[in-house]
């Protein structure tokens, strides 16, 4: 049985080497031009077949850019969401509670205070239309599937500079629309978040935390970190820090005191009670009475212990 021959890769000296001569390459010239040719043509098919694979399985999704046009800047390396309180079932629902957020209502405050954790506001800033306040083409398709009607953002530091904290707060249609945004928030912040309100004087950095807290049929979000980037160390206690900043939080209970007309119980998951604000002017809440406006001036309910014994 005769053998069949293997077809050299590279094209026959006797087709290619007088059409060379005439063109004045030598025999190593030649050898050289030869084995080029022969090279880019199994570069021109791998690129082809890369290619063809890119159009089948389809390119992997870049994430959205952040506000510093570098990509995923700014996302908290860590992210909990956490449920409404039934204390605030007064305001579950937009249509009881109608009137539309201020930046000043929320974030009259200069300084928001919790243990030893003192902050100061830098700026904030009211957002008519939510995709505004955020970056990714996702989380603002979520926003607009809840309703959103109004961000506004407060942005703080601590008086020395080393931490810094922003509070959001979304007006959203009803409690479900809340609680199936922060569930959504869950797996969206890996590539979408909230737009830093910038300063001069404070901003995140390379690592931050954050929590969502559904509120009726609001949702916050409290993004704290260290402004050099760092992660927490033995003497940073960014519970404390997140608990400061939630103190925004007393405007949606003042709301729940002027559509309920009772005072509610201010407990707020985790950690400890609200702690009260130092003596300043109080935001504006329009429409809402003297006795309820000011911030801290939620009565937390007494403990059973304290009311007369049951007959």
């Amino acid at each position: 049985m005769t053998k069949r021959k293997r077809r050299s890769s590279a094209p026959a000296p006797g087709r290619t080497g007088a059409a060379l001569t005439e063109l004045g390459l030598d025999d190593r010239q030649q050898r050289v031009f030869v084995w080029s040719v022969v090279g880019a043509g199994v570069l021109a098919i791998a690129l082809v077949l890369t290619l063809t694979v890119n159009a089948i399985g389809g390119a992997p999704p870049q994430p959205a850019q952040a506000a510093g046009g570098v990509v995923g800047e700014g996302l908290p390396a860590s992210f909990q969401a956490w449920p409404t309180l039934k204390e605030l079932a007064p305001v579950q629902d937009r249509k009881a509670d109608s009137a539309p957020l201020t930046a000043q209502e929320v974030f009259g405050a200069r300084t928001l205070t919790a243990g030893k954790v003192t902050l100061r506001r830098l700026a904030s800033r009211l957002d008519q239309a939510c995709a505004g306040a955020v970056w990714g083409a996702d989380l603002a398709d979520a926003l607009a599937g809840a309703g959103c009607t109004q961000a506004v953002r407060g942005l703080y530091a601590t008086a020395d500079g080393a931490y810094v904290a922003q509070y959001t707060l979304f007006n959203l249609a009803d409690v479900t629309a809340a609680d199936s945004l922060a569930k959504s928030l869950t797996s969206l912040y890996r590539g979408a978040w909230v737009q830093p309100l910038e300063s001069p004087r404070a901003k995140f950095g390379a690592y931050s935390e954050a929590n969502a807290y559904v509120l009726g049929h609001y949702l916050g979000v409290a993004w704290v970190g260290r402004t050099d980037g760092a992660e927490p160390g033995e003497r940073d206690d960014f519970i404390m820090l997140g608990l400061a900043v939630r103190e925004a939080e007393k405007a949606v209970f003042r709301r729940v005191v002027k559509v309920a007309g009772v005072p509610p119980d201010p407990a707020q998951p985790p950690g400890p009670a609200d702690t009260a604000q130092p003596s300043e002017a109080p935001p504006t809440d329009p429409g809402a009475s003297a006795a309820v406006s000011a911030p801290g001036a939620t009565t937390p309910v007494q403990p059973s212990a304290s009311l007369p014994a049951a007959r």
